[in-house]
C-alpha cells in the first residue's frame, strides 16, 4: 500500500512537473534532510540543494515530499523491502531514464540466501565483530536491503554486526539507497561514482554509520568492538564529518538493544 499511497503524491504533484522530475526530486531531498541531520561537512552545500530544488514546487506541491517519506517509512515498517525500487518501476521511469531496470525484491531475496553462508558469517564476526558488503552498482539498494533481512532471519544483528559500501553512477539510485538503508539504520557508506573508473564525486553516510562509530571500527580491525569508545557522543574530526559534543538529532531515532533487531522507532 505504501508504494502506491507514493505513486499517488507523486501523481498530484505531476500535474505542473513531470513524473520522473518529482520522484528524482523526491529521493534528493529525502536524503539531503537524513544527511543534513548528521554530516555537518556537507551540510551547507547540501542545504543549498535543498532549497534550489524545494523551491521549484508550490506550498501544496511542497508539503506532499514530507508526506512521501512519510509513507515510505510506514512500507519499511511493514517489512524489509526495496520500496523506492517497486515505486520507480511501477511508474516506468526505468524505461524513460537510460534503461535501467531494478531487480525485483524477491528475485533479491532468493538470491541473498543462496549465498548466505551462516557458519562463514559467524566466523567473521567472531574474529573482528562485524563483516563487510560492498555493492558496486547499488541501484535502489534491494540486493543490500535483502541480505541485512537474511542476516536478521538468521539471528545476527546487522545493524551491529555489517557494514555496507555502496556504488552507483546515478545521483538518483545513490539517493535512493541512502535513504533507504538509512530508515533501515543500515550502517553504510553510499557513493555517487563509477566503479569501473574509480571516479568518485560524493559520499553519503548514513546515521547508523556516523552515529555508531563505524569510521573508528573500519580503522580499527584488530579490535573487538566491544573495546572500541562510541564516537557518537565525542567531540572529533574525521575526514567526513565533525561531530559535535551535543546529541545530533536524526529523522528516524531508535534504541539501541543488545539483542534483538531494532525498529524504525
Amino acid at each position: 500500500m505504501s508504494a502506491k499511497a507514493i505513486i499517488k503524491l507523486i501523481g498530484e504533484n505531476a500535474h505542473r512537473h513531470d513524473r520522473w522530475r518529482v520522484f528524482s526530486d523526491f529521493v534528493q531531498l529525502s536524503a539531503f534532510a537524513i544527511s543534513n541531520a548528521v554530516d555537518l561537512r556537507n551540510r551547507d552545500t547540501r542545504e543549498s540543494d535543498y532549497m534550489r530544488i524545494i523551491g521549484q514546487y508550490s506550498k501544496d506541491e511542497a508539503n506532499r515530499f514530507p508526506m512521501m517519506l512519510a509513507e515510505l517509512v510506514n512500507g519499511l515498517e511493514d517489512g524489509m523491502a526495496d520500496v523506492l525500487g517497486q515505486v520507480y518501476m511501477e511508474l516506468e521511469l526505468g524505461n524513460k531514464d537510460r534503461g535501467q531496470v531494478f531487480t525485483p525484491y524477491p528475485v533479491c531475496q532468493m538470491s541473498a540466501r543462496m549465498v548466505f553462508d551462516k557458519p562463514h558469517v559467524d566466523s567473521i564476526i567472531a574474529d573482528k565483530g562485524y563483516m563487510t558488503m560492498q555493492e558496486p552498482a547499488v541501484g535502489g539498494g534491494a540486493m543490500v536491503i535483502a541480505f541485512c533481512e537474511t542476516m536478521q532471519k538468521a539471528g545476527i544483528n546487522y545493524q551491529q554486526h555489517l557494514h555496507v559500501t555502496a556504488t552507483d553512477v546515478d545521483i538518483k539510485a545513490v539517493c535512493m539507497a541512502y535513504v533507504q538503508f538509512s530508515l533501515l539504520n543500515i550502517p553504510a557508506t553510499v557513493i555517487h561514482g563509477n566503479t569501473i573508473s574509480q571516479e568518485e564525486w560524493s559520499r553519503w553516510y548514513t546515521p547508523a554509520h556516523i552515529l555508531d562509530g563505524w569510521s573508528i571500527r573500519l580503522r580499527s580491525k584488530t579490535q573487538k568492538p566491544e573495546l572500541i569508545e562510541p564516537e557518537a557522543q565525542i567531540h572529533q574530526v574525521t575526514e567526513e564529518l565533525v561531530i559535535t559534543e551535543e546529541p545530533v538529532p536524526i529523522p528516524i531515532a531508535a534504541k539501541k538493544q543488545t539483542s534483538v533487531q531494532l525498529t524504525l522507532f
